[in-house]
């Protein structure tokens, strides 16, 4: 988002005076996108195109420069992330490489001009004025609330990772090796994946600022074909006496092993029959991946509703439902506790409520997973919760009264389900 230079009295430019702002979070700049649900935040950030238009014609195809002039939508874009925003990061302890890049465009190449240890702003913005290089920032996310509250319903939306990255560009500077698109604050540019593409500030700005925002990685049919394809053939292997039996012996001592295409292939038929007729599929990896690194859901205040349960205990004659849906998977797997033949299904359930929000898309930062495990015989009653909008306990397809009561129970001190 450009930001005009300001002139002086005797004609010369000069660069925007440093802010005075202590606080991370910039004031103004009221929210006009919609935060009613994931879909109307999507919706209200591409508009006026429409959904529909969007995934038919430029999803993973082509494209789209939404050029709007909307003043109000130009002033919450900039109070997203601001250069004097970088002052009071600073402080909280940021790296070089994990954090920030310091970069220049040199004959069409990436020059990283990054620092070793810690980043003090004085330096930072001398690189950034005299050495005329691009601020990156890793992760916004993690320290700017307002882009915590987009990327939390964007990853509800598309169910998938979203991640950010702020660059900060010097007046009459290139960041990043190359497009050609003139960006007017409150625009938007969608590029499919792989689209190759660079950013200038135009001389007359003291510099400019934009957001990338991306999804979908690691989420093609391909991934999810690995991810599955060991839940079905752990499934097939049970009733198919043939993908239990051994393989030829020394083949994996063996340099060539064409010899056994034609075998697998026939067991990729059997498991390409059995896939027609299955409902539910085991996934491996791709669900607990997602929702362990995912963003915790938005909150103005401690949190406290994602960590403590409230209301009334449930009870037999409760009525309950689902909260934080849209943070929770359940998944059918393997028993992760017994490695043996006779390993049987049990059903997972993750959660997001208890993410680390300062993690998110860093990488090799330690993640652990939240949730319940429950025997396989509840897979239908935790259905019935799902797919109500309210259900009483007695009525969940439980032999007992007392599976019943502790099922709602576990859920209820993991927060994800309230008593009415």
């Amino acid at each position: 988002m450009p930001k005009k230079v300001k002139p002086t009295e005797n004609g010369k430019e000069e660069g925007p005076v440093p802010s005075k702002q202590v606080k991370v979070e910039a004031v103004g700049g009221a929210s006009t996108l919609n935060f009613d649900s994931p879909g109307s935040l999507f919706k209200s950030l591409i508009s006026p195109i429409k959904t529909e238009t969007f995934f038919k014609e430029f999803w993973e195809k082509k494209p789209l420069l939404i050029q709007r002039d909307d003043p109000a939508l130009a002033t919450y874009y900039q109070s997203l992330f601001r250069l004097a925003d970088l002052k009071s990061l600073c402080s909280q302890g940021l790296y070089y490489g994990r954090d920030v890049n310091v970069c220049r465009s040199v004959s069409g190449k990436k020059k990283v001009l990054n620092k070793d240890g810690k980043v003090h702003f004085l330096q930072l913005r001398k690189d950034f004025d005299q050495k005329r290089a691009t601020i990156q920032f890793h992760q916004p996310q993690r320290f700017k609330d307002e882009l915590w509250r987009v990327q939390e319903k964007l990853e509800c939306y598309f169910g998938s990772l979203v991640g950010s990255n702020v660059y900060i560009t010097p007046a009459g500077s290139q960041g990043l090796p190359p497009h050609y698109d003139d960006v007017e604050p409150g625009d938007l540019l969608y590029f499919p994946r792989g689209t190759i593409h660079q950013a200038d500030t135009p001389p007359g700005l003291a510099h400019s600022t934009h957001v990338t925002i991306s999804t979908y990685q690691n989420n093609s049919w391909g991934d999810f074909l690995l991810d599955t394809i060991s839940g079905l053939v752990f499934d097939t292997a049970k009733e198919d006496v043939e993908l239990r039996s051994g393989i030829p012996r020394q083949l994996l001592m063996q340099v060539e092993t064409s010899g056994v295409a034609t075998r697998l292939s026939s067991f990729l038929r059997t498991l390409a029959d059995r896939l027609e007729g299955t409902k539910e599929l085991l996934s491996s990896d791709m669900k607990k991946d997602f929702v362990i690194h995912r963003l915790p859901p938005y909150y103005v205040g401690d949190g406290t509703e994602l960590s403590t349960p409230g209301g009334v205990l449930p009870r037999l004659h409760s009525t309950v439902r689902l909260q934080f849906r849209d943070h929770i998977i359940l998944t059918v797997g393997p028993d992760q506790n017994r490695s043996d033949e006779a390993q049987e299904k049990m059903v997972y359930i993750y959660h997001s409520l208890k993410n680390r929000r300062h993690t998110h898309m860093m990488g090799n930062e330690e993640t652990e997973s939240h949730g319940l495990r429950f025997p396989f015989s509840h897979v239908d009653a935790l259905k019935q919760i799902w797919n109500s909008s309210a259900i009483s306990v007695k009525d969940l397809k439980l032999t007992t009264d007392e599976e019943k009561e502790n099922l709602v129970l576990s859920l209820w001190t993991e927060c994800l389900v309230q008593v009415l």
